[in-house]
């Protein structure tokens, strides 16, 4: 696949990123609002110009400004935020006076210590609790069916919630904290599931099911939700 080139197209009065990729698998022009940048992906197959999928853009104006403005509002970490961590909401409490920790007390996410510098660190609190989690969980189902704990790491993913390398490494996004705990448990037996299957077939989906009560509903809910994972931080 070709690297994302740079553009912007004006929405609403503002200039607005568009990420611009060519792949051979692209058989048409397709649009997707990147909720992460509040930016606009453009994925265009390899016969077709840049200047011209920026004018497909263009004549799709109206339906991009409505799903831009259709965003979840952004949630930023500071005093007063409202996070949910495993389908929980707890309210950001920041005191200056405290010592720089972060830490979860009843229904609150505490933080002390001086306010600059304070999204960075309740933001890496959150990505280890995020860590610690899903290796939990993925550990606990690879002893389900037979397998050693497998190698987890965290990264920002746009597109995808995990993975598994063909050397049985799982990557996960750690904004997955951000979802109720029923889709976090289905995003890890999906790629626990892909230790013993590397494909979709029957097999996969048959153990995917044993592995987490709810995968249907788990998948729904990312079709519809999945955008708001992205608005934290």
């Amino acid at each position: 696949m070709a690297q994302p080139r740079g553009a912007h197209l004006t929405i609403a009065g503002r200039e607005v990123a568009v990420r611009v990729r060519k792949t051979a698998r692209a058989r048409r022009m397709t649009l997707r609002i990147d909720g992460a940048i509040d930016g606009i992906d453009l994925t265009l197959p390899r016969w077709v110009s840049v200047a011209e999928g920026l004018r497909f853009a263009e004549s799709k104006r109206d339906w991009l400004t409505d799903r831009l403005a259709a965003l979840p509002a952004r949630v930023r970490f500071e005093d007063g935020a409202l996070v949910p961590l495993a389908g929980r909401e707890y309210r950001v409490r920041h005191r200056e006076a405290e010592l720089p920790l972060v830490w979860l007390e009843r229904e609150e996410i505490r933080a002390g210590g001086a306010e600059r510098g304070l999204p960075e660190r309740i933001g890496a609190w959150i990505k280890d609790l995020a860590k610690r989690e899903l290796a939990r969980r993925a550990a606990e189902k690879a002893v389900r069916i037979g397998l050693p704990a497998p190698a987890v790491r965290l990264r920002d993913t746009r597109s995808l919630w995990g993975s598994c390398s063909p050397k049985g490494r799982l990557t996960f996004t750690w904004r997955l904290v951000f979802a109720p705990e029923a889709v976090m448990d289905y995003v890890v037996a999906h790629e626990v599931a892909h230790l013993k299957h590397m494909n979709h077939g029957k097999r996969f989906w048959a153990l995917v099911d044993q592995l987490t009560a709810d995968a249907a509903g788990a998948r729904a809910w990312l079709r519809r939700e999945g955008a708001r994972l992205h608005r934290y931080g």
